[in-house]
């Protein structure tokens, strides 16, 4: 039955759902049909993003967050400006291709002004040859077009579920949280012209193969570019994380994201997918397993390793003691074990985004 399914060029709710409770062989034959799209519509290649987490201060109070405002046991720290764009370099020198600055939200006129500041002057000491994502959380439309003049031309922002029901569920219900201010943020994207991400967790209390059901039916219906997407890890300082009794196991956690991953891919054939970081802090080579059934996006993490461990969203993150330059070799002979390649020195922009500008421009 599932044969039949993944081999559709267009999906209804149920074949979705059937895709995500695929079992056995059925899964094996998901994974190898997700594999196959990829290579024929993108390519083996993997493309790097240098990632740095450079603040862990946030105005946001989110019950699953490590780095929520509340959270009194950890140690915030906001890197240098000169420590970001040493950074930019550093992913520039490696040929990464591409650099992604994230943070703790926050939305004042100077944080605006720094992050506008520091997109101009990567790209003039990178020559502009650095492809540049951030994810900077919800922002106004003024600033968004700011960014994106100054040079940002991706966004990832986490819609975190598609269901309004959930979301009031994992995060308060204020002003700073508002599920339909976080959809009108990722419309505003779409419109100035970002190649425009979002993402779900996977395996949240009270979720359902419904809700990621719905989930891909809501990045695939709102045409999105890019999904950043993993298996949800409490965090035992947040609310959530203390009243974990409706979890599944960590390791079903983990072989879910992998089918949410592969049915992602069969759905919508030509987006970037990164292969998240919490999947290795569930499975050391995680990300590894999700390049083979789709993923073709990998976000080394090139933050300064002394603060790595005060940005932690969720328990058991990886590679939190070590140095950006420790990443390279090990990445390299991971990803050739998956059977791709690396797009060094490429943007690797989504072939999505490219064909829908065209689609939208006749």
């Amino acid at each position: 039955m599932l044969e039949s399914i993944i081999n559709k060029t267009s999906f209804i709710k149920e074949d979705i759902v059937a895709m995500l409770s695929a079992q056995g062989d059925d899964q094996k034959a998901l994974f190898a049909k997700a594999k196959e799209i990829k290579e024929q519509e993108i390519g083996k290649k993997v493309y790097y993003r240098g990632l740095v987490e450079f603040s862990n201060i946030c105005e946001k109070n989110c019950l699953y967050c490590g780095i929520r405002k509340d959270n009194e046991n950890v140690e915030r720290f906001n890197l240098s400006d000169d420590a970001i764009i040493e950074a930019a370099k550093f992913a520039h020198k490696s040929n990464y291709g591409s650099f992604v600055m994230q943070s703790g939200e926050i939305m004042s006129p100077a944080f605006t002004n720094r992050i506008e500041n520091l997109l101009l002057t990567i790209k003039k000491e990178t020559n502009d040859e650095l492809g540049i994502t951030i994810s900077l959380g919800e922002q106004t439309e003024e600033t968004y077009q700011r960014w994106f003049n100054a040079g940002a031309h991706r966004y990832l922002l986490r819609i975190e579920s598609s269901s309004s029901d959930l979301y009031y569920k994992i995060h308060p219900e204020d002003k700073k949280h508002d599920f339909e201010s976080r959809l009108a943020c990722l419309k505003s994207l779409q419109k100035i012209g970002y190649q425009t991400g979002t993402g779900v967790m996977i395996g949240l209390p009270y979720q359902t193969l419904d809700d990621l059901a719905n989930d891909i039916l809501f990045m695939r219906n709102f045409d999105i570019d890019m999904v950043g997407m993993g298996p949800y890890i409490e965090h035992p300082d947040t609310p959530l994380g203390k009243h974990n009794e409706e979890l599944m196991p960590l390791i079903e956690r983990f072989n879910l994201a992998l089918r949410m991953i592969a049915t992602l891919r069969i759905v919508m054939r030509d987006i970037n997918i990164a292969a998240a970081t919490a999947l290795q802090a569930i499975d050391p080579i995680g990300r590894e397993k999700a390049v083979k059934v789709g993923a073709n996006i990998i976000m080394p993490n090139i933050t300064p390793g002394m603060y790595r461990n005060n940005y932690k969203l969720y328990n058991n993150k990886p590679c939190v003691d070590e140095e950006p330059q420790d990443c390279i070799t090990c990445l390299d002979i991971r990803i050739k074990l998956a059977d791709a390649s690396i797009g060094y020195g490429e943007w690797g922009d989504s072939k999505h985004f490219a064909r829908r500008r065209v689609t939208s421009i006749k």
